[in-house]
């Protein structure tokens, strides 16, 4: 097997094993997706599949400037005309389902406080305002049982309305110190109720949110994120062998499609040295599709196949950077450097400009 051999993901026929990662680009005032969002992911329909940039499943989810939702008739409309433009060039899409949970600010919420497991504040970092202007986390509102149960319905409903706009499945962001993980992680979790203490316990958040979405969507056509408490956004977690084999053998009994593994020390894609050990410890717990993330070039990509460390390989910045990078790979093709000035905001620079190795962009556009 090799990048560019082809591969069944549930009901789902892929021409080959590079996914294009989850990118958090900044391009969506009121949090609704437009024209050129449709054409900058068809441009990369060329990836086995495409995982939407994290979007929120409802208001008190975000926490950056002009990432887009899930929760509006505006929004289901909007990104149909996403996955209609996707699918009319031949490429796959699932939808990333998101809650930023504490990393947020009172600013994306008309005051309130963004919400958490527990009022404990993220230690390190700062969060970015509407304007994006960088200012010190603030504590958050500890969720009461019933505030969580609200959660876990804004998923279903998340997942609910990715349906309607057409997605091929969806991925639920269990990862980078978010929502999930910090229900999931100890430095973030210090409830003493049924939610927090025992690792069973803490799981427990994650496993309504996914019994929620696979009540809308067949379990083949869900996947999972984590991130094992790499400190992400000041999530850590005690002992990440213990609480994210049981979050990865809870998924593989609720039947998932995939697990997205982000690998240790690979965040913003700087390469780690103990990847083997995460994957190992999905390997051991989960009998599905592995897919890994973070940093990986295409030598590194053919080796973790080889190896069989994973089945699927995520791109994020070479696709950002390289819109048909699966023909660049099988052309030897020069790759195109990303600009990192333009990763967030902005229009076209950056976004949808970049060169193509064999197409135009007029030809990506549907007959």
């Amino acid at each position: 097997m090799d990048l560019l051999s082809p591969y069944s993901l549930g009901p789902l026929s892929l021409p080959n094993r590079m996914v294009m990662a989850p990118l958090t680009r900044s391009r969506h005032p009121e949090a609704v997706p437009n024209s050129l969002t449709a054409t900058y992911y068809a441009q990369r329909a060329s990836a086995g599949l495409i995982v939407s940039e994290a979007t929120q499943v409802d208001p008190r989810g975000q926490g950056y400037p002009d990432t887009p939702g899930i929760y509006s008739d505006a929004q289901v409309e909007a990104w149909r005309e996403v996955t209609d433009l996707v699918h009319a060039v031949g490429g796959r899409i699932f939808l990333q389902l998101w809650h930023v949970g504490r990393v947020s600010h009172p600013d994306y919420h008309g005051g309130a406080l963004p919400v958490a497991p527990s009022a404990i504040a993220p230690t390190e970092g700062k969060v970015m305002r509407p304007d994006f202007s960088l200012v010190p986390f603030e504590t958050p509102h500890a969720l009461t049982v019933a505030e969580i149960g609200e959660v876990v319905e804004q998923f279903r409903r998340g997942a609910q309305h990715a349906k309607q706009a057409g997605f091929d499945g969806v991925e639920i962001h269990g990862a980078n110190g978010y929502l999930i993980e910090q229900f999931l992680s100890t430095s973030s979790n210090q409830r003493d109720d049924e939610y927090g203490g025992s690792a069973e316990n803490r799981v427990r958040f994650l496993t309504e949110v996914t019994d929620a979405v696979l009540s809308v969507w067949d379990a083949d056509r869900v996947g999972i994120r984590f991130s094992f408490g790499q400190g992400t956004n000041g999530v850590t977690d005690e002992n990440p062998m213990e609480t994210f084999g049981l979050a990865a053998q809870r998924m593989g009994e609720a039947g998932l499609v995939y697990i997205h593994a982000v690998r240790p020390n690979a965040q913003m894609g700087t390469a780690g040295g103990d990847a083997p050990d995460v994957l190992h410890l999905v390997r051991e717990n989960y009998d599905g599709t592995l897919i890994t993330n973070g940093g990986y070039d295409r030598a590194e990509g053919e080796r973790a196949l080889h190896d069989g460390l994973a089945d699927l390989i995520a791109y994020g910045r070479p696709f950002l950077a390289n819109p048909d990078l699966p023909i660049r790979f099988a052309a030897d093709a020069p790759l195109n450097e990303p600009d990192k000035t333009t990763f967030y905001g902005g229009s076209t620079e950056g976004y949808t400009d970049y060169p193509l190795w064999h197409a135009t962009e007029a030809e990506l556009e549907p007959a």
